[in-house]
């Protein structure tokens, strides 16, 4: 026990004279955690707390050298952040899979408002997040010493962190210190805390992680502890609502978009570890052969973690199906021989899966978001949707259904519509499954087989399609930049809070533009009243569609980047921001501004009106105000060519970007069949396939009929490409015809294929951006950028 206190106290004052120049200047230098991490190896330290973090995961100096503290057998214990109630506001390093990221909570068990949530966002926009914090503590209202004499009261993950990092101490201390490197490590800690931790009613998993850390119980743990593998979470129960959200609000069904489910390996048996055979599904009966899994997971799981994920999807001869699916899944991993061992270390992980089945919904209620076009921070400057925000200059929530936009998630679902999410580009989906296709504040560019696509799936086959846009002005974008004198360079917006150009490249074929505008104000219609928060303005629209305008004020005519008063120059006028549109077999609605579906930085929500247009997309019903012939258009809107948003000319979009420079391919998040191939052609319908005793129903269209499979058309299938791409190395590929059994896919260890294998080039773009690391300190009234 002295030992181990001793070597916190090292550590505490090593690092008193960076956190005392941190708290002061709200910044801290990547070299200065360098050193201190350095220092942490050379004196063989235990246990290491973090109470800093931000939201740069791509710096890499500093995620390399977390690496090696673990990898050194050091346990690091580091705060979560305190940008909550927002969701994917991880704080790096706390988010790294080998290091114990720890929530707040206050002594009603309750989630403090202030702890980050998850789910952490590396895997954004072609995977998904991986389950954090790992587990929470009182953080509320803590009392502690003053830095000169006396106490007070302290709130904030970095106040709970260290409440961890104590526990962690204790811990350790009851094992003999001759054996205590050879039984404790950052993995084996973990399983004692996550093992032992007590599951809190109400957050859930993201907000809580395993639950409120219980010393006695990760005690009993340790004391009988052997050296073994495992999975977190352990479990994923459709029934443990809201424990499960956001799987348990949405159940499975056959023809969706794979549902991924991200777990993390945990090795106690070495610092490197392996997966020695295929995963397994193992399903309770044969109602269990209706569900597909295909897997993947880390080649080599190093630092004692690795990732391991599902593709979970309900095969097309469950269409009826309704019900539950039950079973587990097996993963045998192995580590070499320990020290003074000969045979090495072998542990069989198991991962118990509840799942919930319904009949494949109607068409109409299908919604289809787009994750795969939008980019975020890091690793480029995407700046932030509302100008009006002053504290929070980057995007960098994820734009997920998950993290900043769960709220309007559950609100769909509470409306009876069902959410899947696409991660790859448009040829990646058959239109007829869908009634919606939904784009919300969108920064990447378009492939043109997307853009040919998308008009052929409105105009012929019904597609609805449903655009959120944001602000795009060049010159507001340029007065954004700064220099910073760290790393004497400048810092310029890769795009606006959308990116325009290329929105109105997708949508040109339906005679749509957006223009480059920055129109703030408040409206109402029909009593319902929302806030246009830094939108954009409609400047072409077809005529014999429905275009409603109302007066806001232009901040793009001064320049303005934020709040300001109103001046002569700037001018109230009536601006085009809502348009609907009849096209061909589908429909199209456009809304110049994503704010009021962001829960980031919304000042009212427009759920009403997203709940109005999607009747409309996808089921063609019509609301009488929004279809109001007053606001007909007898004539289209229409500017030249010249007079539309440019893209800008000194920006190489290509380094952030999946499409500019790349090729058309699915990913993993697409359903199986089409892995690794360009996708589908034009107007195709999906495959069913049967297994005996399950009758076949048309998807295409709808559960009231059955068809003859021997008169099905399988997919036409785009050429395919096996090349190993971002997509590809990022979660691992599949390639071929669905099977009916569960394929393995080993792919490379989750960060190596963010950075080192696929990322490099990246990286080096950054390199002298990152080399001044900006760490806020979690303690309560801090959690802003400095410098920026």
């Amino acid at each position: 026990m002295q030992s181990v206190s001793v070597l916190l106290l090292i550590q505490r004052s090593m690092l008193f004279v960076c956190l005392q120049m941190h708290s002061l200047l709200q910044v801290s230098y990547t070299s200065w955690f360098l050193d201190a991490f350095n220092y942490a190896i050379a004196t063989n330290m235990d246990v290491l707390n973090l109470s800093i973090g931000g939201p740069d995961y791509l710096d890499l100096p500093f995620v390399e050298k977390v690496w090696e503290i673990t990898a050194n057998n050091i346990i690091m214990v580091s705060a979560i952040g305190n940008d909550g109630p927002l969701y994917g506001t991880l704080n790096n390093p706390a988010d790294q899979s080998d290091v114990i990221g720890v929530g707040g909570i206050d002594y009603s068990d309750h989630i403090a408002s202030f702890s980050s949530r998850g789910m952490s966002t590396w895997e954004m926009p072609h995977g998904y997040g991986r389950v954090k914090p790992d587990v929470v503590a009182y953080g509320r209202d803590i009392m502690g010493s003053r830095i000169s004499t006396g106490c007070k009261s302290l709130s904030g993950t970095s106040v709970a962190s260290p409440v961890v990092a104590g526990m962690v101490c204790l811990l350790v201390s009851v094992i003999p210190e001759s054996s205590r490197k050879d039984t404790l490590n950052p993995a084996s800690m973990k399983q004692a805390l996550v093992e032992g931790a007590a599951k809190l009613s109400g957050p859930n998993m993201y907000e809580q992680g395993a639950g409120r850390v219980d010393l006695l119980e990760s005690y009993e743990i340790l004391k009988s502890y052997k050296p073994r593998a495992s999975i977190f979470p352990s479990t994923l129960d459709y029934t443990d609502c809201p424990y499960s959200w956001p799987f348990c609000r949405q159940p499975l069904y056959a023809g969706a978009m794979p549902v991924i489910f991200n777990a993390t390996i945990l090795n106690g048996m070495g610092v490197i570890g392996y997966v020695e055979s295929p995963p397994t599904w193992h399903p309770l009966d044969e109602v269990g052969n209706l569900l597909s899994i295909h897997f993947t997971y880390s080649e080599v799981i190093w630092p004692w973690t690795g990732y391991f994920a599902l593709h979970m999807q309900i095969k097309e001869e469950g269409a009826q199906f309704s019900g539950e699916i039950g079973g587990n899944v097996t993963l045998r991993v192995y580590s070499p021989p320990a020290q003074g061992e000969k045979d090495i270390r072998i542990s069989t992980c198991v991962l118990q899966l509840k799942l919930k089945v319904v009949p494949t919904p109607p068409r109409s209620k299908r919604v289809l978001w787009d994750q795969f076009h939008n980019i975020k921070y890091p690793p480029g400057y995407i700046p932030r949707d509302s100008l009006d925000v002053r504290n929070d200059i980057l995007d960098w929530h994820g734009d997920h259904l998950h993290t900043n936009f769960h709220i309007m998630f559950n609100m769909l679902r509470d409306a009876g519509y069902y959410v899947e999410t696409l991660g790859s580009p448009f040829t990646c989906f058959d239109a007829l499954r869908y009634g919606t296709l939904l784009l919300v504040d969108l920064e990447e560019e378009y492939f043109q087989e997307e853009i040919d696509k998308l008009r052929d799936d409105v105009l012929n086959s019904g597609l609805g399609l449903a655009v959120f846009s944001e602000w795009y002005n060049v010159d507001t974008m340029v007065k954004m930049r700064f220099f910073d004198d760290n790393t004497r360079s400048w810092w310029t917006p890769v795009t606006g809070g959308a990116n325009v150009p290329a929105l109105n490249d997708l949508l040109a074929p339906f005679g749509i533009a957006f223009g480059d505008k920055i129109l703030n104000g408040d409206f109402s219609i029909n009593g319902e009243h929302s806030r246009y928060a830094s939108g954009t303005d409609i400047v072409r629209f077809p005529q014999g569609g429905y275009v409603h305008k109302f007066p806001f004020l232009d901040s793009s005519e001064s320049g303005a980047t934020q709040n300001v008063l109103r001046t002569p120059e700037m001018t109230m006028a009536d601006s085009p921001i809502l348009g609907l549109l009849e096209m061909g077999e589908g429909r199209v609605a456009v809304y110049g501004d994503s704010n009021c579906l962001d829960s980031s930085h919304m000042v009212t929500n427009c759920y009403w009106l997203l709940r109005k247009i999607l009747d409309f997309t996808g089921g063609n019903i019509k609301d009488p105000v929004l279809f109001s012939n007053s606001v007909k258009q007898k004539s289209p809107l229409y500017v030249e060519d010249n007079q539309l948003p440019s893209r800008r000319t000194d920006v190489n979009f290509s380094t952030y970007s999946a499409v500019v420079g790349k090729e058309v391919i699915c990913g993993s998040d697409s359903v199986f069949e089409i892995w690794g191939t360009k996708g589908y052609s034009s107007q195709i319908r999906g495959t069913n396939r049967r297994l005996p005793g399950y009758s076949v129903v048309d998807l295409d269209r709808g559960l009231n009929s059955t068809v003859d499979t021997s008169n099905l058309k399988h997919p036409k299938l785009l050429g395919e490409n096996r090349s190993d791409s971002l997509g590809n190395r990022y979660f691992g590929l599949f390639y071929g015809d669905e099977l009916d059994m569960p394929v393995v896919v080993p792919s490379h260890w989750l960060v190596h294929a963010i950075i080192a294998v696929t990322g490099i080039l990246l990286v080096l773009s950054f390199w002298r951006i990152r080399q001044k690391r900006r760490r806020r300190r979690k303690g309560s009234g801090s959690g802003r950028f400095s410098n920026l």
